[in-house]
């Protein structure tokens, strides 16, 4: 008889329909609201973005900024750095790049401050350019070693007949050239159910799995659940299986060779992505020399079984 678990953290209150708690990319789908923002937080934000929104980040506080340098400029006198052209726009222009040079202490030379003020701000700023771009460095350094998974997690999960019984397959396959040390799955299933009233409730199952942890892998690997006696989805039908609402939250944990600590990745699957009477058709095969050629294309290939 399939086993209930505890609340792992979701909540067994639900709706109809509900919004899936965790992407397929595994990325959290809750929206925090009264959320205190500290300062403690900023390092974490910059670390999550993109690269393109880390990087215009970046550009438009590298700009706004010489902008502002650059009407201090204009407020204190751009007699202190130039000749005076006449033109505000002008001003401005000289202003920002005598303060793009100074925040990145490149100096040309063509532009240099002159007199008490206008010094003082310029040493002001160029201590603002060092402070930025080190914590600039050291965003980026650490966006890049910081240690992430790299499985891919196939599109769809299957539901075919498997041994006495029947099967929940899903498969995974490392995206890099590298092999997945002890890479070990654990799956919990959560079934949202009606429990009158227009009161919805979650129900969550640890799945067992064929096998939950391999030596090593280099290839693919397809999670296999065996719907026998024990298993939560043994009552159904396959056809009130794919129409369950339904999702499977996914946990692989490995020992990553690339950064030499163990890595965790985090994916689901809603049961819209079930795909009964199929099966997966093999991603690699042996060329002529008697190599191993995975084709990671074929990931998520799947044809019908007789």
């Amino acid at each position: 008889m399939a086993k209930k678990i505890k609340d792992p953290g979701l909540g067994y209150s639900s709706k109809r329909n509900a919004q899936n708690i965790i992407n397929k990319d595994g990325t959290s789908n809750i929206r925090h609201i009264n959320k205190k923002f500290t300062i403690r937080d900023i390092y974490t934000y910059f670390i999550e973005l993109s690269w393109i929104k880390f990087f215009a980040f970046v550009f438009i506080g590298y700009t706004l900024l010489n902008i502002v340098f650059g009407l201090i400029y204009i407020s204190i006198g751009i007699e202190q750095i130039t000749d005076e052209k006449g033109s505000f726009f002008e001003n401005l222009l000289n202003g920002f790049f005598f303060s793009a040079q100074t925040l990145t202490t490149v100096g040309y030379g063509g532009l240099a401050p002159q007199g008490v003020i206008a010094n003082f701000i310029a040493a002001f700023e160029a201590m603002l350019g060092l402070l930025s771009f080190s914590f600039i460095t050291g965003l980026i350094y650490g966006r890049f070693s910081k240690p992430k998974a790299a499985i891919h997690f196939s599109e769809n999960i299957v539901l075919r007949d498997f041994k006495e019984h029947r099967a929940l397959m899903f498969r995974i396959m490392n995206s890099r050239k590298t092999v997945m040390i002890e890479p070990e799955v654990t799956v919990t299933l959560s079934i949202t159910e009606d429990s009158g009233n227009h009161k919805f409730k979650r129900n969550y199952y640890r799945f067992s799995l064929e096998r939950d942890k391999i030596m090593y892998l280099p290839t693919t690997w397809t999670i296999v659940h065996e719907i026998d006696e024990n298993s939560p989805l043994f009552k159904y039908t396959s056809e009130e299986i794919a129409k369950l609402d339904a999702e499977l939250y996914i946990l692989v944990r490995y020992h990553e060779q690339s950064f030499g600590q163990d890595v965790y990745q985090i994916s689901s699957y809603d049961f819209s992505k079930l795909k009964v009477g199929a099966k997966y058709i093999p991603t690699f095969y042996y060329d002529d020399e008697g190599y191993t050629v995975l084709d990671h294309s074929k990931l998520n290939e799947l044809e019908d079984i007789d």
